[in-house]
């Protein structure tokens, strides 16, 4: 936790961006009848019954202090999609040094992820550009990826979406709203304010 903390609490470093990683699943909706627009005095009508389409899956990684962010929606969310990531981040930061990426304990968020997708140099030379933090067990809302997936939930995924590409035209109408106001995740926890608050997860209380 202290890890992540610390982390947070650097000033902005192009050359060694603070990049924060979290996926999230999301079930595909068809409608079964034509929704009613909006009327004058009369709000959208849309009918309670609606077709299951299946799932996918959204990857979103956000630099903070940079007031960016990137979703790609997938099928998936295997070992390989989450390497493919993780090679398009290096791609995009290609002029820093090292990339510091935040993320939770999923058992696809591993280095080795990178050598099941990758020949050994191509793999090698990932994980060279990385610096793995993750936020501990049960620690996950440490992650300011989480905070940014609530908000893209709230104005955008709120409505009935049948099929990944419509999935994907909205999400990238939104993270282009969102980049073009560079609008940043303002973090206030601290390291001081969880030995304060959370003294209890402190095998040695002062």
């Amino acid at each position: 936790m202290e890890d992540v903390l610390d982390l947070y609490a650097e000033p902005y470093d192009p050359r060694h961006p603070v990049v924060c990683f979290d996926e999230k699943p999301l079930q595909l909706l068809e409608e079964t009848r034509l929704p009613r627009p909006v009327a004058p005095g009369q709000p959208a009508l849309v009918d309670y019954e609606y077709r299951r389409k299946g799932t996918a899956n959204l990857f979103l990684a956000v630099e903070p202090l940079a007031g960016w962010r990137q979703v790609t929606a997938t099928e998936r969310r295997t070992k390989l999609d989450f390497a493919g990531q993780l090679q398009e981040l290096s791609e995009r930061y290609a002029d820093a040094e090292r990339i510091r990426i935040v993320l939770d304990n999923l058992n696809t968020h591993t280095p080795a992820s990178l050598y099941e997708a990758f020949p050994p140099e191509e793999a090698r030379r990932l994980v060279r550009r990385f610096e793995f933090h993750y936020t501990p067990k049960h620690g996950s809302w440490l992650n300011m990826a989480e905070a940014e997936l609530s908000v893209l939930s709230k104005q955008c995924l709120d409505r009935r979406l049948a099929d990944l590409g419509r999935v994907g035209r909205e999400t990238t109408a939104w993270t282009a709203s969102r980049n073009r106001d560079r609008v940043k995740i303002h973090w206030r926890f601290t390291v001081h304010d969880a030995r304060r608050k959370l003294s209890h997860l402190y095998p040695n209380k002062p």
